[in-house]
């Protein structure tokens, strides 16, 4: 445990104290470099195949739409609320 109070000692003089606040993990887990790369690879490739998918799909509602869509009927002024 590094917490405490930490005083610096040279030929006989004191420096002022310095007052150490260290909070231990206690569940924590070291992560090395091949994990991390491993991380980000996945998630990019992750990225990548959500990103196909939504093209694919988004490309297949295209030929689903009518043309008759685009019109619309208008109506006549006497037929409108007042």
């Amino acid at each position: 445990d590094p917490r405490g109070i930490y005083v610096c000692e040279t030929g006989g003089k004191k420096s002022s104290a310095l007052q150490v606040y260290y909070r231990m993990c206690q569940n924590c887990i070291e992560v090395d470099a091949p994990t991390i790369s491993g991380i980000v690879v996945a998630d990019v490739i992750a990225t990548i195949f959500l990103a196909v998918a939504v093209y694919c799909i988004t490309g297949q509602d295209r030929g689903r739409m009518s043309r008759a869509s685009d019109r619309q009927n208008l109506i006549a002024n006497e037929q409108l609320y007042q």
